[in-house]
């Protein structure tokens, strides 16, 4: 122990420590490790000939030490041989569950968000099974997250960013218990599954045609989305329509896709959009 104080914005006990590496471990629904970020962060440390941004310690579920925010740095020091590490212990242990709000050291693609948001929802129905999913909106973030983790889970190589935009409209956080929404979100992935091969096949058939475009499947999938007109309006809550209908409507249209109705000019205007970093 270095020292200890109160964190000044909820006035709630920290101590400053310095803790052996093998002490501490990931929370369990982290991202996956990055190698390449990993040797490239130790490179930095060893530049700088500094270790300066302590972790974030909590006490995890199975009695151990977990650090929510520190997966790479813990990683980069084990890299560079550091026997420890400082660490700033919190009594507060929710805050293993407030890792997109927490992790700065790199910024979370679509994939690191889903994959951590599913981890995290899996872990807590599995500890308080009556807990309703509404209820972690925050750690959460987006309730398209938990969908898009469960395809990801099973395809790590999914598109999930094609779909994203078509989910914002229509999922929404669930009153019900975890355990019995995350059956629902299984359905759901496995209709996404299944929409998604019909893209597949629709692309394939537009390639034989001659259509070479990297955002040929943001195209297809724009046009089979049911809600992709509808706008939100400012405040509502309710989607324009419910997630299983516009996945039945989704899946209809995917497999009566016009190819004939496909335009060279169709593309280029979603290349444009795509391109446009606003």
């Amino acid at each position: 122990m270095i020292g200890a104080y109160r964190e000044p914005l909820s006035g709630r006990p920290l101590i400053l420590a310095a803790l052996p590496l093998e002490a501490i471990q990931p929370t369990p629904f982290q991202r996956d490790l990055s190698p390449t970020h990993t040797q490239r962060l130790a490179a930095k440390i060893e530049e700088s000939g500094s270790f300066l941004d302590p972790l974030i310690v909590v006490r995890g579920e199975d009695g151990n030490l977990w650090t929510p925010n520190g997966r790479h740095r813990l990683a980069a020091a084990k890299l560079i041989g550091l026997r420890q590490i400082t660490a700033l212990i919190s009594s507060d242990e929710t805050l293993a569950f407030r890792i997109l709000a927490l992790n700065t050291e790199k910024a979370h693609n679509l994939k690191d968000r889903a994959l951590e948001v599913i981890r995290m929802a899996r872990s807590l129905a599995a500890h308080s099974p009556r807990a309703k999913e509404a209820q972690f909106a925050a750690q959460f973030e987006a309730p398209e997250l938990l969908t898009l983790g469960i395809v990801y889970d099973r395809n790590a190589r999914f598109a999930g960013g094609a779909y994203s935009p078509f989910l914002k409209k229509v999922d929404r956080f669930s009153d019900r218990t975890l355990l019995l929404s995350l059956r629902s979100r299984d359905d759901y992935a496995a209709r996404i599954e299944q929409i998604d091969a019909q893209v597949v096949r629709v692309m394939a058939a537009l390639r034989a045609r001659g259509f070479k475009s990297p955002y040929l499947r943001s195209y297809v999938v724009a046009r089979i989305n049911p809600v992709r007109f509808q706008r939100l309006k400012k405040g509502q809550s309710e989607p324009p329509m419910p997630i299983a209908q516009a996945l039945t409507r989704m899946a209809a249209a995917a497999s009566k896709f016009d190819l004939g109705s496909v335009t060279a000019a169709d593309l280029a205007l979603v290349a444009a959009v795509g391109a446009d970093p606003g």
